[in-house]
C-alpha cells in the first residue's frame, strides 16, 4: 500500500515539475516545436525501449492478452496527449506557469462534462458542488482579485482551456481504450501517435539546424524522462495497488507542485489569495473521492 502511494504521488510531482522547465527552455531561446517535438520524440525512443526490455525479460510461457482494440486506434488517441502538450506549452510561454497549471486543472469538471454528454452521466450533487468550488478557487488562484490579472494574456488563457479539454478527451479515451495492452506499450503507442501529430504541425527542424548539439537535448530529455516515462511506470505500479480513487486524490499533488516550482525556481509573485485559491482547487478535486474511498475502505472490511 505505501509503495503504491508513493509511486503515484511521485507521478504525480513528476508532471507538476514540466511547466518550470519549459520555462527554463524558454528563457534559453527555444521554440514551442522544440520543447514539445524533443520531449515526445525522446520520451517515445525511452518508452519503446523499456517495453522491448521488459519484453525480453518476461517468462515466455506467459499467456499473451487477448487483444480487442487496433493499434491504430492508440496512436490516434494518443494525438490528444500532443494536443495538449501543444495547446498547454503555448500557454505556459505566454502566461505565468503558476496559473497555467491552474487552467489545466479546469479538466476535472470539463471531463464531468463530456461524461454527460457521451455517456449520459449525471454529475450527482457532491460533483456538482465541487465544479462550483473549483471556478471559484480558479478565479482566486489566477489572481483575477489582483491588478496582476489585467497583465494575463487572454490568448494564454484560451490555450490553457484548451489544453484542459484535450487532456479531459485524452483522460476519457485512455480510461476507454487498449485496456487489455500491457500498460508500457499502451503508453508507447500513444505518445508514439502525439509525437506524430507534434512533427505534422511543428516541423522537428530540432533535428537538423544544430540545436541538439546546445542544450535543447538536456531539456528535451528531462521533459521526457518526467513526462512521458516515469508517470506511466508509476501509475501503471501504483494504482493496481491503491485503486483508482486514492490514486486520483493523490494525482492532485501536481497542482502544488507546479505552484511552488513557479515561486521556488521561476520567482513568480504568488501572494496569499491565490494559495487560497490553490487549495479550495485542491479540495473540490479531493472531495468527490472521499465518500468513494470510504465505500472501498468498508467493502474490504
Amino acid at each position: 500500500m505505501l509503495k503504491g502511494i508513493i509511486l503515484v504521488l511521485f507521478g504525480a510531482c513528476s508532471f507538476g515539475i514540466l511547466s518550470t522547465f519549459v520555462k527554463l527552455a524558454y528563457a534559453e531561446g527555444y521554440s514551442l516545436g522544440d520543447v514539445t517535438g524533443t520531449q515526445a520524440l525522446f520520451g517515445a525512443i525511452l518508452l519503446w525501449s523499456v517495453y522491448l526490455i521488459q519484453r525480453q525479460t518476461q517468462a515466455k510461457d506467459k499467456p499473451k492478452p487477448i487483444i480487442k482494440t487496433h493499434w491504430v486506434k492508440l496512436i490516434l488517441a494518443g494525438t490528444f496527449t500532443g494536443l495538449v502538450s501543444l495547446t498547454y506549452y503555448q500557454c505556459v510561454k505566454l502566461i505565468p506557469a503558476s496559473v497555467a497549471i491552474i487552467l489545466l486543472m479546469q479538466f476535472v469538471w470539463i471531463s464531468v462534462l463530456l461524461e454527460f454528454i457521451f455517456f449520459k452521466k449525471k454529475p450527482n450533487s457532491l460533483q456538482v458542488f465541487a465544479i462550483i468550488m473549483i471556478l471559484l478557487g480558479t478565479i482566486a488562484a489566477s489572481g483575477y482579485f489582483e491588478q496582476s490579472a489585467a497583465k494575463l494574456n487572454i490568448v494564454g488563457i484560451g490555450y490553457g482551456l484548451v489544453a484542459a479539454l484535450c487532456y479531459a478527451i485524452f483522460l476519457m479515451l485512455n480510461g476507454n481504450l487498449g485496456n487489455e495492452y500491457p500498460p508500457l506499450q499502451k503508453s508507447a503507442l500513444m505518445i508514439t501517435g502525439a509525437c506524430i501529430l507534434i512533427f505534422l504541425v511543428l516541423p522537428p527542424t530540432f533535428l537538423f539546424n544544430g540545436a541538439l548539439g546546445g542544450s535543447l537535448l538536456k531539456w528535451g530529455l528531462i521533459l521526457a524522462v518526467f513526462g512521458t516515462v516515469i508517470p506511466p511506470l508509476c501509475f501503471a505500479s501504483g494504482i493496481p495497488k491503491i485503486g483508482l480513487t486514492l490514486s486520483s486524490i493523490l494525482s492532485s499533488a501536481e497542482l502544488p507542485v507546479a505552484v511552488s516550482m513557479s515561486a521556488l525556481v521561476l520567482h513568480e509573485e504568488v501572494s496569499l489569495i491565490r494559495w487560497i485559491g490553490v487549495v479550495i482547487i485542491l479540495s473540490s478535486m479531493i472531495l468527490p473521492n472521499l465518500e468513494n474511498l470510504k465505500k472501498a475502505n468498508s467493502f474490504r472490511k
